[in-house]
């Protein structure tokens, strides 16, 4: 059994990405961290506990930074909807989320895992926290698997910049200096044919579960937002896609090893957040 943590700014893919793993027969997840992003904190974290709950789990949620390290926070709702998923005004959570800081979580279940699988689903503040506060946690670490970047592509939010690594870029600075093994899954593995066509979501709700309908239901707005934004055929889902590389590593075609870095300075890759779709 594969242990895996997550931490996720928990919207519409980010819910399928955690469909995914806690489905998944040969991982267990130890906790879910969650972060602002593409929504405040506190919806994000409701998102999460009833996320799981579909799936029938208990995992403890800790919720963590509800901003970034220096910079304004800008939400992502403008694509997943106010509550992050599609606005289908799902009922709340019947659990609470834990009390323990989500930085401090992070530390302790690392420590308390050898060889643990670290998935990034947003913003990556309470990562950078808590490598920055107990380095020692990273040799624990077998794979962060991150969701972020535009690798050789147009970003999501500016021409140069992805909205995970956009959002609080000290933070993604800290993740990549930490020596953790990152693999960076970026917006590009999500757009053109990497789409779910409007046959393929057709096919998902065809499953006739309540996952499946869920999975579809919450993404509605995401899907129109990605139409408008992004001229794709369907719907981008770079959660899932990050969540199926860390559940599988083998649908991973091709790779290559690189040195990255993060520009953190430059007013040419930090324009305003424009929002094309309303």
């Amino acid at each position: 059994m594969r242990s895996f943590i997550i931490d996720t700014d928990t919207a519409s893919d980010d819910a399928v990405a955690l469909i995914m793993a806690l489905r998944a027969p040969d991982v267990e997840v130890k906790a879910i961290t969650t972060v602002a992003g593409n929504v405040p904190l506190e919806q994000c974290t409701i998102n999460a506990l009833y996320t799981s709950e579909l799936c029938g789990s208990d995992v403890p949620v800790y919720p963590g930074a509800d901003r970034p390290l220096i910079r304004i926070m800008e939400y992502g709702d403008w694509f997943h909807g106010r509550d992050g998923l599609g606005e289908m005004n799902y009922p709340p959570p019947k659990r609470a989320a834990q009390s323990e800081h989500a930085v401090d979580a992070l530390i302790r279940v690392i420590r308390e895992n050898p060889g643990i699988v670290l998935v990034t689903l947003g913003p990556l503040t309470n990562v950078a926290m808590a490598v920055s506060k107990a380095p020692d946690i990273v040799k624990n670490v077998s794979r962060c698997v991150l969701m972020g970047g535009a690798a050789n592509t147009i970003g999501n939010v500016t021409p140069a910049a992805e909205f995970n690594i956009w959002v609080d870029p000290e933070a993604a600075r800290i993740v990549f200096h930490s020596g953790l093994p990152i693999e960076m899954v970026g917006w590009e593995l999500c757009r053109f044919d990497a789409n779910l066509s409007l046959d393929e979501i057709a096919m998902v709700r065809g499953f006739e579960t309540d996952l499946a309908e869920f999975a579809m239901d919450c993404n509605r707005r995401a899907l129109e937002a990605n139409l408008n934004q992004s001229g794709d055929p369907g719907l981008g889902l770079p959660d899932p896609v990050t969540m199926a590389i860390a559940l599988d590593p083998t649908i991973c075609t091709r790779k290559s090893t690189h040195h990255v870095d993060i520009e953190t300075n430059s007013d040419l890759t930090r324009v305003p957040m424009v929002r094309p779709f309303s």
